[in-house]
């Protein structure tokens, strides 16, 4: 019997080969997957425009010396009470529609909404989302909004840095502070390592946004960034989550983003002053447990204040729309005076 025996470089050439295979099903594979991405992106991008040529925008668009603000007022017939201006918390996509349930709870109030820089239909412009910039810019598009002061100022989330720096700044506009689960300035915000300077790199977040992977996540996944609860119409949310897509990782929050520990910093000294009154509701049911007592202590020098603890998520204005609103109109009417 004879045995053939494959020369050396028969044998080697098996390898080589099943490597060669390998890679070739890698570039094929790697340009499937750039032709579908390119795809979603083109669809994507046509998407974006067509809902937003057939979307009625809301709001009134004030130039500040940065740009456009979209600022969001209730109707003015049959509203006697003074005014309470509400910002939102990081990355809410639609302000003015994500605080329609509290508006509409509040009642007789003139209640007004303003859409931070890449938030809502404002601008995105290049300024720098420094606390500085933020508050100087609500002051102004206030103002030219003719918006009567002395207003109740309410944060949510990340606004409270913002409700902070500006009742400090602008003392004689502000006649009380709400906060909505507001976030503390405390060292659980600030890093050492941080500078202040916005980080660099791939904005991970807008190319998903672009590409049009956050558009399919939503559609088969709405939960994601619909809210809770049942306060909200049919049209209300259809259009909340169209501005999902379109504001999604755009650069103004994500400068905001990153200069949180900065900002952080900037307000961390500061108190409320002894005269101005605050209300603080704190979210029961969320994954980072609320904190009273940090709260409390920030406020030990304020002489009328008050802290709630309600049921529900980060976003209280969701589900807990009508209890905020009853505690906020008695602790208005108990501590501020002038205020029903």
């Amino acid at each position: 019997m004879i045995n053939f025996q494959p020369t050396p470089l028969q044998a080697s050439s098996r390898p080589a080969k099943g490597r060669h295979r390998r890679l070739r099903t890698a570039g094929i594979t790697a340009g499937i997957v750039a032709g579908l991405l390119l795809t979603s992106t083109v669809a994507n991008l046509a998407m974006n425009q067509a809902e937003r040529a057939a979307t009625a925008p809301y709001g009134q668009r004030v130039q500040t010396s940065h740009g456009a603000l979209n600022v969001v007022r209730t109707p003015a017939n049959g509203r006697t009470g003074q005014s309470i201006v509400l910002l939102s918390g990081l990355g809410t996509p639609a302000p003015g529609l994500d605080f329609a349930p509290l508006v509409r709870a509040l009642g007789d109030y003139d209640v007004v909404v303003v859409e931070g820089f890449g938030y809502g239909y404002s601008e995105q412009p290049p300024a720098e989302r420094t606390v500085e910039n933020i508050t100087s810019e609500l002051h102004e598009a206030l103002a030219k909004a003719h918006v009567p002061g002395p207003y109740v100022l309410g944060g949510h989330s990340i606004a409270g840095f913002y409700t902070l720096a500006y009742a400090n700044r602008y003392r004689g506009d502000v006649s009380a502070v709400i906060g909505i689960d507001p976030t503390v300035p405390a060292a659980t915000t600030i890093h050492a390592d941080q500078t202040g300077v916005p980080a660099g790199g791939i904005n991970w977040e807008g190319l998903i946004a672009a590409s049009g992977l956050l558009r399919w996540a939503i559609t088969l996944a709405p939960g994601l960034v619909e809210p809770d609860g049942t306060a909200y119409t049919a049209g209300e949310r259809d259009q909340m989550l169209k501005m999902a897509n379109w504001n999604f990782g755009n650069p103004s929050v994500l400068d905001e983003t990153n200069r949180i520990a900065d900002n952080a910093r900037k307000v961390q000294a500061l108190r409320y002053p002894d005269d101005l009154p605050v209300l603080t509701f704190l979210a029961s049911a969320k994954e980072t447990p609320p904190a009273p007592g940090l709260h409390e202590n920030r406020l030990q020098n304020v002489r009328h204040h008050e802290t709630v603890m309600l049921p529900g998520g980060h976003y209280l204005h969701w589900t807990q729309a009508p209890a905020m609103a009853s505690k906020i109109k008695a602790f208005l009417t108990s501590n501020v005076p002038g205020m029903h």
